[in-house]
């Protein structure tokens, strides 16, 4: 039992980090953010959200709009937890592909 406790523990300390470029025309603005907000509160994982020296919880819409993050601006995305990289892979597919804008 005490290797499967041991990979338990090893599996919440996973972190997984990958740096985007926000494609959409119109930036992180309110509609991006509450998609970025919805999805990440699907996962038990910490995400953060990193642009130059601000990193925000990537749970928090607040702070989220608070990054500025306009076309071109590159972001930082930090998960932590069980389905870290899951969390990072949808996250990812969602800034990646404009968050379904043009």
């Amino acid at each position: 039992m005490d290797h499967l406790k041991n990979r338990d523990e090893r599996d919440e300390n996973q972190v997984h980090i990958k740096t985007f470029t926000i494609k959409n025309r119109l930036g992180v603005h309110v509609r991006p953010a509450t998609k970025l907000v919805k999805t990440a509160n699907k996962f038990d994982s910490n995400i953060y959200i990193k642009k130059d020296e601000m990193e925000i919880d990537a749970k928090s819409i607040m702070g989220i709009l608070t990054l500025a993050a306009s076309q071109g601006s590159k972001i930082v995305i930090e998960a932590k937890g069980l389905d870290a990289k899951e969390a990072l892979e949808e996250l990812g597919y969602l800034v990646e592909n404009g968050f379904g804008e043009e």
